[in-house]
């Protein structure tokens, strides 16, 4: 049996059909709500439900407390409908008309920039593009019906080719097949793109970006953005935002690509790049920031009341900036926008 959702304070109103959930059902109906992993892990899509009952599914238990579900709180990406239901929650207007598509891309080029992480350049059939916004993501579908989930990382005007960067691992299935047998030529199937992690260009706020490993990938692919928009035209409003990005490595050999973020700041003058190290070696002779990322960005800002922050990486380190700069640095919640990196029922998103 279907039942009718009413999202507040919009009053948009959609039906969900047997087994959904309300993301499910919302994106259907063209109603973007928050959402990052879409199982449970995150908590992006977290929102409250204020009439109706709901089978809460299966989800990370830390991310939703039970005192939390007691105040009528829900995950919407776990959250199936029994009742008809009005919930409130934010809806995300600027990826309402981008549609998302099941698409064949050959793997173009393979780059390795680092002992664990490879850099991916997919090539679209010659009358494909994919429309989407910096600092989204895809999914991989692999063979066996399973998802890997990857942020794009190139801007949306350098689409050519799309740029993914992964990080082998142990027990990493995909990542084991990217950096033992995957070769150029090789055919890929995704779908995207996804998600709500994207630059809101209607704010003059000065931004953090907080990265941790390869969660440089989405912020480099918002901040190639911004950088076009100025060359293009001009100073305005977002492009003038002072910007400073703190990225987090265990090691020097871990930060990839430093070369690319050096040169954003040698050639935007509201542009500064930090990069912290958590296990420097003594090889590295390393003289810059040590210790974890987050706590980097603490000891640098009393105040985050007049910031917005991109925090994108580890769950650890995510769910750590929110809640220290929540807390102790005054950022207002509407202003921390997120992509943990969580573990998906197949594998972890990269």
């Amino acid at each position: 049996m279907s039942h009718q959702v009413t999202i507040k304070p919009s009053g948009h109103v959609f039906l969900a059909q047997p087994g959904e959930t309300v993301l499910q059902a919302a994106l259907r109906e063209g109603f973007p709500l928050p959402y990052g992993c879409r199982n449970g892990a995150c908590g992006t899509c977290k929102g409250k439900i204020i009439q109706g009952t709901v089978d809460f599914g299966s989800y990370n238990a830390a991310t939703l407390t039970e005192i939390e579900k007691q105040a009528g709180m829900a995950l919407f990406c776990c959250a199936v409908p029994l009742s008809e239901l009005v919930i409130e929650c934010r809806e995300i207007g600027a990826i309402k008309d981008i549609k998302v598509k099941t698409l064949p891309c050959r793997v173009h080029k393979m780059e390795r920039v680092a002992l664990d992480v490879m850099v991916i350049y997919l090539k679209l059939p010659t009358n494909e593009r994919l429309q989407f916004l910096p600092g989204q993501y895809i999914d991989i579908l692999m063979k066996d019906g399973k998802r890997r989930s990857f942020s794009l990382a190139n801007a949306p005007h350098d689409d050519e080719l799309l740029q993914l960067h992964v990080r082998n691992y142990r027990g990493g299935t995909f990542a084991e097949h990217v950096f033992t047998r995957m070769k150029e030529r090789d055919i890929l199937r995704f779908e995207g793109p996804l998600g709500t992690f994207f630059l809101r260009e209607d704010s003059d706020k000065p931004i953090i970006f907080v990265a941790s490993g390869t969660g440089f990938a989405p912020v480099k692919s918002i901040l190639e953005h911004v950088f076009h928009v100025r060359n293009m035209r001009g100073n305005t409003r977002s492009s003038e935002r002072r910007m400073v990005l703190y990225w987090g490595n265990r090691t020097k050999a871990d930060l990839y690509m430093p070369d690319v973020a050096d040169r954003w700041q040698q050639e935007h003058d509201n542009f500064t790049f930090i990069p912290v190290l958590s296990e420097a070696l003594p090889a590295d002779n390393w003289n810059g920031r040590t210790g974890l990322v987050h706590q980097a960005v603490l000891q640098d800002f009393n105040d985050l009341s007049g910031y917005q922050v991109y925090a994108c990486g580890a769950p650890a380190m995510v769910e750590a900036a929110h809640k220290d700069f929540t807390a102790l640095r005054r950022l207002p919640d509407d202003d921390f926008f997120s992509d943990a990196f969580t573990a998906s029922p197949s594998e972890p998103k990269s």
